[in-house]
């Protein structure tokens, strides 16, 4: 039931802009699953969505796309343009700002994205650490992101 339930809900996300958990739990208990909010929430964090802008600047969930590279390195992007604040370095390390609440689906992107030169990062409320490879300078790696949103930030 647990397989199914998720299941559903990776194909409600992919096919209708939901912004709220509420919104999720409406439409899966049009489809017939008798789950309550808090069912939802585990399944969305167990899902690794995340609340992102869309190109209309709305708040929607997003699936991970977990089969290919680049799909994961679009969703930090995607990520990235919607939550980063901004970008410091020092030594070895970068440090993101994010909107509270963000900095988790965040790192976790940043983790999944396979970026060679990121060791790995801690995430708390609004800001996460990372860590940078050996060898490999903050600024480097806060350099990269710049590329990588195609924006300089502060």
């Amino acid at each position: 039931m647990k397989r199914r339930r998720q299941e559903a809900i990776l194909d409600l996300v992919r096919a209708e802009p939901l912004s709220s958990q509420a919104a999720i739990l409406e439409r899966l208990r049009g489809l017939g699953f008798g789950v309550t909010q808090s069912t939802v929430s585990r399944d969305l964090d167990e899902l690794g969505l995340a609340r992102v802008r869309d190109a209309e600047g709305k708040l929607r969930y997003t699936a991970p796309e977990e089969a290919t590279p680049t799909g994961r390195l679009d969703r930090l992007r995607q990520l990235l343009d919607g939550f980063l604040v901004g970008m410091e370095a020092s030594g070895n390390l970068a440090v993101l700002r994010t909107p509270p609440g963000a900095a988790n689906a965040v790192a976790r992107a940043l983790d999944e994205a396979g970026i060679e030169d990121v060791l790995g990062t801690v995430a708390g409320d609004d800001t996460i650490l990372v860590v940078a490879r050996e060898g490999v300078r903050g600024r480097a790696l806060v350099r990269r992101l710049e590329l990588l949103t195609e924006r300089e930030t502060g």
